[in-house]
């Protein structure tokens, strides 16, 4: 079953009136349930654009976007439900500085979900032993590293238990040696069958854990196929300029 069926997408950005960048041109995708697809492509060519417009943080010009065959970009959709049963990820960790990590994460459940704190806190503390962070729990944010916070936001998410997880560009802001913490839990999520979309440069990661590979150029989805058809023999050679830059 479809978990996310973008269908026609496309997103244009304007200034003054004027169609100045055209983001997202004519995409359609579909991420099964239970299914890991990473969308990769160089900088500027709409992968977090398509995104984004999943929970509707971009408000798509034309097409429609499905998740659980509910149709996000329909007006009547309430769009807080949606986000709430969709996590996200972004590259920043945008955690509230001021607030101990196990309330970082007990937050939404007590207030969206309604859950008794006892419940909420139960479930942040194996949150933050799955991903490997329990110790931390009456830590800061300042008293943490870029991976460490990271791996917290990703807790986060799972608190309000997503029917998929989004990520755009997780370990894009982290230092190199703190990569592949938070890529070793999103590992684990793909291994305990997490429905994902991701926008990555980590093409080990892709190879490792994707069901499927889509590379994006100009806003537009030059192809998709499975790690071992995208990396090994790649049918555009728009995707095989593409990778023999970055491999």
């Amino acid at each position: 079953m479809a978990k996310i069926e973008i269908k026609n997408l496309s997103k244009d950005f304007v200034a003054n009136g004027i169609k100045t960048v055209h983001a997202v041109k004519n995409a359609s995708l579909t991420v099964n349930d239970g299914e890991v697809v990473v969308i990769i492509g160089p900088s500027g060519s709409g992968k977090s654009t398509l995104l984004r417009s999943v929970n509707m943080l971009e408000t798509p010009t034309s097409g429609q976007i499905f998740i659980d065959d509910i149709e996000v970009t329909d007006p009547k959709t309430d769009l807080r439900k949606v986000r709430e049963e969709v996590g996200m990820v972004f590259q920043s960790f945008n955690l509230f500085p001021h607030l101990t990590v196990l309330d970082n994460i007990t937050l939404a459940p007590r207030k969206v979900l309604k859950m008794d704190k006892a419940s909420a806190e139960k479930l942040a503390l194996e949150l933050l032993e799955k991903v490997g962070l329990k110790d931390k729990a009456k830590s800061h944010p300042n008293q943490l590293s870029g991976g460490q916070q990271q791996r917290v936001a990703i807790a986060r998410s799972l608190a309000m238990n997503p029917k998929a997880m989004l990520f755009d560009e997780p370990t894009s802001a982290l230092d190199p040696e703190m990569i592949k913490e938070v890529l070793d839990v999103m590992l684990a999520l793909a291994k305990d069958g997490t429905t994902m979309l991701l926008v990555t440069h980590e093409m080990g990661f892709a190879r490792a854990a994707a069901d499927k590979v889509v590379f994006m150029d100009s806003g537009e989805i030059i192809e998709e196929g499975s790690p071992e058809e995208m990396f090994t023999h790649p049918k555009s050679e728009r995707t095989k300029s593409f990778l023999d830059h970055i491999l």
